[in-house]
């Protein structure tokens, strides 16, 4: 008889990427919809308006990426210093170190001589790997990559914001406004939907919190665009 084969999925291993993903396209599409309303709402040409969602796009993207780098990086660096810092420790004070070890294991419910021999077998295996991942909570799976997160960033923006875009571009009517806010928030909805979906989260708890943020943004942005553009 054979046994089946016991296979295991778990939503934390999407956090990461899910994070960096829904937070750039959420960021694209409502700052650029909202950049967008309010120069339409202000009577600029369309011309007018959707070059200023290109600068938009291509400001937004070069800030999430720098925004995203600096942040990660200085993870990365402060993560770096801890394991210089756990190493120098292993080598000055090894017995301390084990006994550090061996007791928070015993804190996670091993018995103390167990917790001994665990902490001696994986002391002896990879000391430093032993306590980055559980003195730290710091992983090779989950070390930070400044490069990989800017870039993923930048381009997860770009993609969100070019949907309000494309509509600009594609729809001839006068009433840009209300037409891209409506598809904004359609958009939003599908977005904050996904990522819920994906979390293990309610499908409709994630489009409405999605949904009231973004037609906060695209209300006020709309009536300050109508304030100024009344006013001049």
């Amino acid at each position: 008889m054979h046994r089946r084969r016991h296979k295991e999925h778990h939503r934390t291993a999407n956090v990461g990427w899910l994070r960096a993903a829904v937070l750039g396209a959420n960021d694209g599409i409502v700052s650029t919809a909202s950049l967008v309303v309010g120069v339409a709402a202000a009577g600029a040409t369309k011309e007018t308006i959707l070059l200023s969602g290109i600068a938009g796009l291509v400001a937004g993207a070069m800030s999430m990426a720098a925004g995203e780098y600096v942040s990660v990086h200085s993870q990365s660096d402060a993560e770096k210093a801890d394991l210089a810092k756990e190493r120098a420790e292993l080598r000055d004070e090894p017995a301390a170190e084990l006994r550090e070890l061996a007791g928070i294991y015993v804190k996670r419910g091993l018995e103390p001589q167990l917790a001994q021999q665990v902490a001696e077998q994986l002391t002896a295996h990879d000391a430093l790997a032993a306590h980055a991942r559980d003195e730290l909570g710091l992983t090779e799976e989950q070390a930070p990559r400044p490069l990989q997160a800017a870039f993923s960033s930048a381009a997860s923006f770009t993609v969100g914001a070019a949907a309000p875009l494309a509509i600009v571009a594609l729809y001839p009517g006068p009433r840009l406004p209300i037409v891209l806010s409506a598809a904004t928030l359609l958009l939003l909805a599908v977005l904050g939907g996904l990522a819920a979906r994906a979390g293990g989260a309610s499908l409709a708890k994630g489009a409405m919190r999605v949904t009231f943020w973004g037609a906060l943004a695209l209300g006020v942005t709309a009536g300050v665009g109508a304030l100024f553009g009344t006013t001049v």
